[in-house]
């Protein structure tokens, strides 16, 4: 048991729309150590390339990738299927990991895939996700998107995971963030006064972080039932 104690939290860290996994490590570094060193955060890179602009560009070089593609009214979606797909076969070949982190596109993608597995409808051949991290979240099926077909029954229920989000105040997808937050059974959250970006982490807002590592290293440590997780001990 000490040697299982030392283990880090494994998370996949998928990028934003029309971004890359290297524009989301060197964001996310950003963090204090205190946080990031707790964590074994692998990154990965979307499967489409960017057909299209990048809001990054001049600032963050290229390439860009995309993780499907939807038209303009976000009715329609194309090679999310695909995208699962991709996404399974990374993880069976680098994991197991304990929990995703997703941002824009991603946080929207990652915020169904708790449900999906419960479904068994999608990453049915990798484990069960024990937490995600929501960095400017939304749902499927409100205020602003449509629903892919894989994902019709992901908010049918309560979402039972352990469940970090990040709102932040001049968010353009603030709204659809909080609708989100009611999709979960106990949503954690950090706000933050910025908009639709990867925040950098003040004093509170990493206790906030902190509190939900601890909560999920100590059910990845004791094998708890997520969905009656709770922190025996400090670290």
């Amino acid at each position: 048991m000490e040697k299982e104690s030392k283990k880090k939290p494994r998370i996949l860290c998928l990028h934003g729309y029309r971004e890359s996994a290297k524009i989301l490590k060197k964001l996310i570094l950003r963090w204090p150590e205190s946080v990031t060193g707790k964590l074994d955060l692998i990154f990965l890179d979307a499967p489409f390339p960017a057909k299209g602009k990048s809001r990054l560009e001049g600032f963050f070089d290229p390439p860009y990738f995309e993780w499907f593609r939807f038209n303009k009214d976000f009715t329609e979606f194309y090679n999310f299927e695909e995208c699962l797909e991709y996404i399974e076969d990374f993880m069976s070949k680098h994991g197991p990991f304990d929990g995703i982190l997703g941002f824009s596109m991603a946080a929207i993608l990652c915020a169904a895939i708790p449900s999906m597995q419960r479904e068994g409808v999608a990453l049915k051949k990798v484990p069960k996700i024990k937490f995600v991290i929501l960095i400017s979240g939304a749902k499927f099926g409100g205020p602003s998107f449509g629903v892919p077909k894989l994902a019709v029954n992901a908010f049918s229920s309560p979402i039972n995971c352990p469940s970090l989000h990040f709102l932040g105040e001049k968010d353009y997808q603030k709204k659809d963030g909080e609708v989100l937050l009611e999709c979960f059974v106990d949503p954690q959250v950090i706000h933050h006064p910025k908009g639709h970006v990867i925040p950098e982490l003040d004093d509170s807002s990493a206790e906030i972080m902190l509190g939900f590592i601890e909560k999920t290293f100590q059910n990845f440590v004791t094998g708890a039932d997520q969905y009656n997780w709770k922190p025996k001990a400090k670290f």
